[in-house]
Protein backbone atom coordinates (compact mmCIF):
# COMPACT_ATOMS: atom_id res chain seq x y z
CA UNK A 1 0.00 0.00 0.00
CA UNK A 2 1.39 3.37 -0.96
CA UNK A 3 2.61 5.84 1.60
CA UNK A 4 -0.01 8.59 1.83
CA UNK A 5 2.08 11.30 3.49
CA UNK A 6 5.50 11.95 4.96
CA UNK A 7 6.84 11.37 8.44
CA UNK A 8 5.40 12.60 11.73
CA UNK A 9 7.73 15.60 11.63
CA UNK A 10 6.30 16.59 8.27
CA UNK A 11 2.78 16.24 9.62
CA UNK A 12 3.70 18.63 12.41
CA UNK A 13 5.02 21.11 9.82
CA UNK A 14 1.78 20.80 7.89
CA UNK A 15 -0.39 21.54 10.91
CA UNK A 16 1.88 24.38 12.04
CA UNK A 17 1.32 26.16 8.71
CA UNK A 18 -2.35 26.67 9.49
CA UNK A 19 -1.59 27.53 13.12
CA UNK A 20 0.85 30.24 12.06
CA UNK A 21 -1.73 31.63 9.66
CA UNK A 22 -4.24 31.90 12.50
CA UNK A 23 -1.75 33.67 14.77
CA UNK A 24 -0.87 36.14 12.04
CA UNK A 25 -4.52 36.83 11.26
CA UNK A 26 -5.26 37.53 14.92
CA UNK A 27 -2.32 39.88 15.14
CA UNK A 28 -3.50 41.76 12.07
CA UNK A 29 -6.92 42.49 13.44
CA UNK A 30 -5.59 43.64 16.80
CA UNK A 31 -2.54 45.64 15.67
CA UNK A 32 -2.68 48.01 12.73
CA UNK A 33 1.05 48.69 12.94
CA UNK A 34 2.10 45.19 11.78
CA UNK A 35 5.72 44.50 11.02
CA UNK A 36 6.75 43.56 7.49
CA UNK A 37 7.46 39.94 8.33
CA UNK A 38 3.93 39.46 9.69
CA UNK A 39 2.53 40.74 6.41
CA UNK A 40 4.71 38.27 4.52
CA UNK A 41 3.57 35.31 6.60
CA UNK A 42 -0.04 36.32 6.21
CA UNK A 43 0.16 36.46 2.44
CA UNK A 44 2.05 33.17 2.25
CA UNK A 45 -0.59 31.26 4.18
CA UNK A 46 -3.74 33.14 3.33
CA UNK A 47 -3.13 34.32 -0.20
CA UNK A 48 -4.18 37.60 -1.78
CA UNK A 49 -7.31 39.05 -0.18
CA UNK A 50 -10.10 39.61 -2.64
CA UNK A 51 -13.86 39.90 -2.38
CA UNK A 52 -15.60 36.53 -2.62
CA UNK A 53 -18.54 35.86 -4.89
CA UNK A 54 -21.84 34.03 -4.51
CA UNK A 55 -22.11 30.54 -5.98
CA UNK A 56 -24.96 28.58 -7.42
CA UNK A 57 -25.48 25.41 -5.39
CA UNK A 58 -27.72 22.79 -6.95
CA UNK A 59 -29.59 21.58 -3.88
CA UNK A 60 -29.07 24.32 -1.30
CA UNK A 61 -30.44 27.85 -1.60
CA UNK A 62 -27.48 30.20 -1.21
CA UNK A 63 -29.79 33.16 -0.65
CA UNK A 64 -30.95 31.58 2.58
CA UNK A 65 -27.40 30.81 3.74
CA UNK A 66 -25.25 33.87 3.16
CA UNK A 67 -22.21 32.25 4.75
CA UNK A 68 -22.20 29.17 2.50
CA UNK A 69 -19.38 28.63 0.05
CA UNK A 70 -18.35 25.85 -2.34
CA UNK A 71 -15.15 23.86 -2.78
CA UNK A 72 -14.50 21.24 -5.46
CA UNK A 73 -11.74 18.67 -4.90
CA UNK A 74 -10.59 15.50 -6.63
CA UNK A 75 -8.28 13.12 -4.80
CA UNK A 76 -8.78 9.62 -6.12
CA UNK A 77 -12.02 7.69 -5.78
CA UNK A 78 -14.81 10.06 -4.83
CA UNK A 79 -16.20 7.51 -2.38
CA UNK A 80 -13.16 8.18 -0.17
CA UNK A 81 -13.22 11.98 -0.40
CA UNK A 82 -16.97 12.06 0.21
CA UNK A 83 -16.76 9.83 3.30
CA UNK A 84 -14.08 12.06 4.84
CA UNK A 85 -15.66 15.46 4.19
CA UNK A 86 -19.06 14.30 5.38
CA UNK A 87 -17.43 13.99 8.81
CA UNK A 88 -16.16 17.59 8.83
CA UNK A 89 -17.80 20.15 11.10
CA UNK A 90 -19.24 23.02 9.07
CA UNK A 91 -19.70 20.97 5.90
CA UNK A 92 -23.36 21.10 4.94
CA UNK A 93 -23.35 18.87 1.89
CA UNK A 94 -21.00 16.66 -0.13
CA UNK A 95 -21.94 15.54 -3.64
CA UNK A 96 -19.86 13.08 -5.64
CA UNK A 97 -19.53 13.78 -9.34
CA UNK A 98 -17.36 14.56 -12.34
CA UNK A 99 -15.52 17.70 -13.48
CA UNK A 100 -12.70 18.90 -15.68
CA UNK A 101 -13.48 16.99 -18.85
CA UNK A 102 -15.11 17.52 -22.23
CA UNK A 103 -17.95 14.97 -22.19
CA UNK A 104 -21.37 16.43 -21.34
CA UNK A 105 -23.37 14.58 -18.69
CA UNK A 106 -20.91 11.68 -18.45
CA UNK A 107 -21.79 8.36 -16.91
CA UNK A 108 -19.60 6.49 -14.43
CA UNK A 109 -18.87 3.88 -17.08
CA UNK A 110 -17.67 6.56 -19.49
CA UNK A 111 -15.48 8.27 -16.88
CA UNK A 112 -13.88 4.95 -15.98
CA UNK A 113 -12.52 4.63 -19.53
CA UNK A 114 -10.33 7.69 -18.92
CA UNK A 115 -11.44 9.16 -22.25
CA UNK A 116 -13.84 11.84 -21.00
CA UNK A 117 -11.16 14.03 -19.42
CA UNK A 118 -13.20 14.17 -16.23
CA UNK A 119 -11.89 13.53 -12.74
CA UNK A 120 -13.90 12.00 -9.94
CA UNK A 121 -14.52 14.90 -7.58
CA UNK A 122 -16.61 16.00 -4.65
CA UNK A 123 -18.43 19.31 -4.50
CA UNK A 124 -18.45 20.49 -0.91
CA UNK A 125 -20.85 23.10 0.48
CA UNK A 126 -19.52 24.56 3.71
CA UNK A 127 -20.27 27.27 6.25
CA UNK A 128 -17.43 29.80 6.25
CA UNK A 129 -18.30 30.83 9.81
CA UNK A 130 -17.48 27.33 11.03
CA UNK A 131 -14.68 26.11 8.78
CA UNK A 132 -12.44 27.99 6.35
CA UNK A 133 -11.28 27.11 2.85
CA UNK A 134 -7.73 26.85 4.25
CA UNK A 135 -8.86 24.20 6.71
CA UNK A 136 -10.65 22.27 3.98
CA UNK A 137 -7.41 22.28 1.98
CA UNK A 138 -5.53 20.93 4.97
CA UNK A 139 -7.99 18.05 5.24
CA UNK A 140 -7.89 17.49 1.47
CA UNK A 141 -4.10 17.19 1.34
CA UNK A 142 -4.14 14.93 4.39
CA UNK A 143 -6.71 12.56 2.88
CA UNK A 144 -4.86 11.44 -0.25
CA UNK A 145 -1.43 11.26 -1.86
CA UNK A 146 -1.01 14.44 -3.96
CA UNK A 147 2.35 13.31 -5.37
CA UNK A 148 1.22 10.45 -7.64
CA UNK A 149 -0.08 11.54 -11.08
CA UNK A 150 -3.27 9.79 -12.14
CA UNK A 151 -3.19 7.33 -9.28
CA UNK A 152 -4.31 6.69 -5.72
CA UNK A 153 -3.09 3.34 -4.49
CA UNK A 154 -4.59 0.62 -6.67
CA UNK A 155 -6.93 3.11 -8.39
CA UNK A 156 -5.13 4.04 -11.60
CA UNK A 157 -6.26 6.44 -14.33
CA UNK A 158 -6.56 10.14 -15.08
CA UNK A 159 -9.99 10.16 -13.45
CA UNK A 160 -8.21 9.59 -10.11
CA UNK A 161 -5.85 12.57 -10.43
CA UNK A 162 -5.31 15.05 -7.63
CA UNK A 163 -7.05 18.29 -8.60
CA UNK A 164 -8.48 21.48 -7.10
CA UNK A 165 -11.13 23.38 -9.04
CA UNK A 166 -11.15 26.92 -7.71
CA UNK A 167 -14.35 28.97 -7.78
CA UNK A 168 -12.78 32.42 -7.59
CA UNK A 169 -9.44 34.21 -7.48
CA UNK A 170 -9.27 34.01 -3.71
CA UNK A 171 -9.51 30.22 -3.71
CA UNK A 172 -6.89 30.06 -6.46
CA UNK A 173 -4.42 32.22 -4.51
CA UNK A 174 -4.95 30.33 -1.28
CA UNK A 175 -4.46 26.94 -2.97
CA UNK A 176 -1.37 28.12 -4.86
CA UNK A 177 0.25 29.38 -1.69
CA UNK A 178 -0.60 26.21 0.20
CA UNK A 179 1.05 24.08 -2.47
CA UNK A 180 4.09 26.35 -2.68
CA UNK A 181 4.65 26.12 1.07
CA UNK A 182 4.17 22.34 1.06
CA UNK A 183 6.78 21.99 -1.67
CA UNK A 184 9.21 24.44 -0.06
CA UNK A 185 8.90 22.73 3.33
CA UNK A 186 9.08 19.27 1.70
CA UNK A 187 6.00 18.16 3.60
CA UNK A 188 5.72 15.19 1.24
CA UNK A 189 8.55 12.97 0.05
CA UNK A 190 7.95 14.03 -3.56
CA UNK A 191 6.73 17.26 -5.23
CA UNK A 192 3.00 17.84 -5.48
CA UNK A 193 1.33 17.01 -8.79
CA UNK A 194 -2.05 18.42 -7.77
CA UNK A 195 -3.66 20.30 -10.66
CA UNK A 196 -5.17 23.74 -10.02
CA UNK A 197 -7.95 24.44 -12.52
CA UNK A 198 -10.74 26.94 -13.00
CA UNK A 199 -14.13 25.54 -12.02
CA UNK A 200 -16.48 25.30 -14.98
CA UNK A 201 -19.10 22.56 -14.78
CA UNK A 202 -19.88 19.88 -12.23
CA UNK A 203 -21.89 16.81 -13.13
CA UNK A 204 -23.37 14.94 -10.15
CA UNK A 205 -22.66 11.21 -10.23
CA UNK A 206 -25.37 8.58 -10.31
CA UNK A 207 -27.47 8.25 -7.15
CA UNK A 208 -25.88 5.00 -6.05
CA UNK A 209 -22.53 6.80 -5.66
CA UNK A 210 -23.91 9.32 -3.18
CA UNK A 211 -23.16 8.59 0.50
CA UNK A 212 -21.56 5.41 -0.73
CA UNK A 213 -19.61 4.58 2.42
CA UNK A 214 -22.62 5.15 4.67
CA UNK A 215 -24.73 2.83 2.56
CA UNK A 216 -22.08 0.20 1.80
CA UNK A 217 -19.70 0.16 4.77
CA UNK A 218 -19.51 -3.65 4.77
CA UNK A 219 -18.29 -3.83 1.16
CA UNK A 220 -14.61 -4.88 0.73
CA UNK A 221 -13.49 -1.57 -0.82
CA UNK A 222 -15.08 0.36 2.03
CA UNK A 223 -13.49 -1.84 4.71
CA UNK A 224 -10.04 -2.12 3.11
CA UNK A 225 -9.56 1.34 1.58
CA UNK A 226 -12.02 3.91 2.95
CA UNK A 227 -12.25 2.87 6.61
CA UNK A 228 -8.45 3.14 7.24
CA UNK A 229 -8.41 6.61 5.66
CA UNK A 230 -11.24 7.70 7.93
CA UNK A 231 -9.41 6.39 10.99
CA UNK A 232 -6.27 8.27 9.96
CA UNK A 233 -8.19 11.54 9.62
CA UNK A 234 -9.96 10.97 12.94
CA UNK A 235 -6.61 10.60 14.69
CA UNK A 236 -4.79 13.47 12.99
CA UNK A 237 -7.55 16.02 12.43
CA UNK A 238 -10.13 15.26 15.11
CA UNK A 239 -10.47 18.96 15.91
CA UNK A 240 -12.27 19.53 12.58
CA UNK A 241 -14.70 16.63 12.78
CA UNK A 242 -18.32 16.48 13.88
Amino acid sequence: MQKKCASTNKEIIRFSILQQYRLCSSYFFNHHHMLKNIFLLLFIYLGTWVTGSEYHIKTLNVKNYTELDTATFGGGCFWCIEAIFEQVNGVKQVVSGYAGGHTINPTYKQVCTGETGHAEVCQITFDKKIISYQELLLIFFSSHDPTTPGRQGADIGTQYRSVIFYHDTQQKNIAENFMNVFNEQKVFDNPLVTELKTYTTFYPAENYHQQYFDNNSSQPYCRIVIAPKLEKIKKELARYLK
